[in-house]
């Protein structure tokens, strides 16, 4: 620790040490304080004398350990965890940075109750760093997430209202599984019975929720995450079937999660999924593909890889003299 810490500072950081470590001997919070042992113990005396109930044993299985059931003063962080705090916050919330913004306020209340000495690097990093938005990402709306949350933990069917991005709307019956943050995004994984199958619902397209009295039970083996990715690509709006003129091992690095799945197909291999934008499916997926394909399903599929072939056909056309 550094030198120039207060004894108060040091008493503060020893009381971090006990929650962290029940048991801690005097030597071993001596060194992690970087003080002597006669120190360590009187920034215990300190700890007690402002009526935190420090307890100590002797003995092999003894040390230092707060009381059982003690009330603890506010969280107290160090500057690396303030600092921490906040580059996650801009790293997640760009918007933190700008007035209005609930998840800024926060921040600034939490900067705010820091001690001086900490609070100070943490402010002005708030203040003087910039985030540049993740264009893919999506905030959800706290209390709709908060509502599938809470369903999550009591096990308990909602009923959703959902809003494709190109605004057709349904009303759907599901168990919520779990709520996944990938890439920015938040999803629902669920049980649709409405599709009697395994969907992802984006929360930020999640108009109304509410919850039933039905309860049910996750699958035992539930990997929220792998089953995430798993089904990504199926139950959106477009079907999507392309044909991709190489084996399977050379095509699937190259494949995402939400594009489908690949399976053998002669020499080659086919991608079955579906998508609810077809123009971003065209444009930002499969033209990083470096295969030879050809799209067999999806009307709309079809169409969107057929204007983005005109657009890169037109810009090798001769121009006119």
């Amino acid at each position: 620790m550094p030198s120039e810490l207060s004894p108060t500072a040091r008493a503060l950081r020893a009381l971090e040490i006990l929650q962290a470590r029940p048991g801690v001997t005097a030597d071993q919070l001596a060194e992690r304080l970087g003080v002597t042992e006669r120190a360590a113990r009187r920034y215990v005396g300190i700890l007690r004398e402002a009526g935190i109930p420090v307890e100590s044993a002797r003995g092999p299985h003894g040390g230092y350990r707060l009381r059982r059931g003690t009330r603890l003063p506010p969280i107290v962080f160090t500057q690396a965890e303030a600092l921490g705090l906040v580059m996650a916050v801009l790293d997640g919330q760009p918007a933190a940075t700008e007035a209005g913004d609930p998840v800024g306020a926060a921040l600034g209340k939490v900067v705010q109750a820091l001690p001086e000495h900490v609070g100070r690097q943490a402010a002005a990093l708030r203040e003087h760093a910039a985030a540049a938005p993740d264009r893919y990402s999506a905030r959800p709306d706290p209390a709709t997430t908060s509502t599938l949350v809470a369903a999550v933990a009591a096990r308990r069917r909602v009923l959703i209202t959902y809003r494709t991005e190109t605004g057709n709307a349904w009303d759907a019956e599901v168990d919520p599984w779990a709520v996944v943050v990938r890439h920015g995004r938040w999803y629902l994984l669920c049980r649709s019975h409405r599709a009697e199958a395994i969907r992802t619902y984006r929360i930020d397209r999640v108009r109304a929720v509410a919850q039933t009295t039905h309860e049910f039970e996750p699958p035992g083996d539930l990997d929220p995450v792998a089953a995430l990715e798993e089904n990504l690509g199926t139950g959106w709006e477009f079907p999507a079937q392309v044909v991709f003129d190489a084996p399977l091992a050379e095509v699937a690095p190259w494949i995402r999660p939400p594009m489908g799945r690949l399976r053998p197909s002669g020499s080659g291999c086919v991608l079955v999924g579906s998508t609810g934008n077809p123009a971003m499916y065209a444009q930002e997926w499969l033209t990083t593909v470096p295969f030879r394909f050809r799209v067999e399903g999806g009307d709309e599929l079809r169409a969107a890889v057929a204007e983005v072939a005109a657009r890169f056909a037109a810009a090798l056309a001769p121009q006119d003299r």
